[in-house]
């Protein structure tokens, strides 16, 4: 039942959009359209081509800001005898809902001139992101004994060798973790995006997916393609962290 529907879109990325709407509906397409994929690429609606570029920018620089400021934060919070109250402005910070604050967000980059740019849609990720991040990798640190830290620097090791020789070892698979909900919520990002980006090969594939949506018209078989693209990167991300996810685990355990 999981991949139904991924199945379903398929099969409709490959029809005509004649036979997307037609009664009754078909399961296999009566004539196989895989030009879909290729006419997509250069559709008068939107760029696809440049649309996956700036997805892909985005959310990969956005999900770099969060774990190199994340990662750090949630270590040291870890070991911060404030860290209850810390933790709860974190979580406060939650409880707002990003869609509230676009038009706030919208009149400061108006100010900084960085409206329709990429850096104002990596800092939104960034922003939106990096809490929910901390949150998630504090849980890990705090479950290492600080007395590992105690022994590690009677060693000799700093507070950085600390953290990425002796900590991120045994909080892999919070990191990853992280990574991957940074990385999707970056790549499905859609209301900040559609009012900060203007032009239109800038705007990621969330947003381009509405331009083939239209008034009097829906080119169905776009979209079902375009859905289809725009797994495909976070299938592939999964399929690779998926690996060092199951290591960090069975390294955790062994140590």
């Amino acid at each position: 039942m999981f991949i139904l529907p991924y199945a379903i879109m398929f099969v409709g990325s490959l029809k005509s959009r004649a036979e997307v709407l037609g009664i009754p509906p078909t399961y296999i397409p009566r004539e196989w359209h895989f030009d879909n994929y290729i006419s997509m690429w250069s559709t008068p609606e939107t760029p696809v081509g440049m649309n996956v570029f700036s997805t892909v920018l985005i959310a990969g620089i956005s999900t770099l800001i969060v774990l190199c400021v994340a990662m750090p934060a949630a270590y040291y919070t870890a070991r911060f005898p404030g860290r209850g109250a810390f933790l709860f402005v974190v979580l406060l910070t939650q409880m707002c809902p990003p869609a509230l604050v676009v038009a706030g967000l919208f009149r400061e980059f108006q100010l900084f001139g960085i409206v329709d740019t990429y850096i104002a849609m990596i800092l939104v990720n960034s922003a939106f992101n990096l809490a929910f991040s901390t949150w998630i990798m504090h849980s890990f640190f705090a479950s290492v004994p600080k007395e590992i830290d105690d022994a590690a620097q009677i060693d000799g090791c700093g507070l950085w060798t600390v953290l990425f020789r002796i900590n991120l070892p045994l909080v892999w698979p919070g990191i990853v973790t992280a990574v991957i909900f940074t990385f999707v919520a970056a790549w499905n990002e859609f209301a900040a995006s559609l009012v900060i980006l203007s032009s239109a090969e800038k705007q990621p594939l969330s947003v381009a997916l509405t331009k083939f949506v239209g008034q009097y018209e829906t080119s169905w078989q776009y979209v079902f393609g375009v859905s289809v693209i725009a797994i495909i990167p976070v299938l592939i991300l999964f399929g690779l962290i998926e690996k060092q996810l199951v290591g960090g685990l069975t390294a955790g355990s062994i140590k």
